[in-house]
């Protein structure tokens, strides 16, 4: 299974993926929170197939 991170800022997010045994699958990438920019988040996320799982960090309130 493909796991990928996405650490949410403000205007933007920084995604990272690794596929099993630690073998990178896309490096640190960040995508500004735009159409176009959420547009190609979403496209590199699903270029990596459906064995996919993708994990973001619970913060605020």
């Amino acid at each position: 299974m493909n796991a990928v991170g996405i650490d949410v800022s403000k205007g933007k997010s920084m995604v990272a993926a690794l596929r099993p045994m630690g073998e990178v699958a896309l490096l640190p990438q960040e995508f500004l929170h735009t159409g176009v920019g959420l547009e190609q988040m979403a496209y590199a996320i699903l270029a990596l197939g459906e064995d996919t799982c993708v994990v973001m960090e619970a913060t605020g309130r």
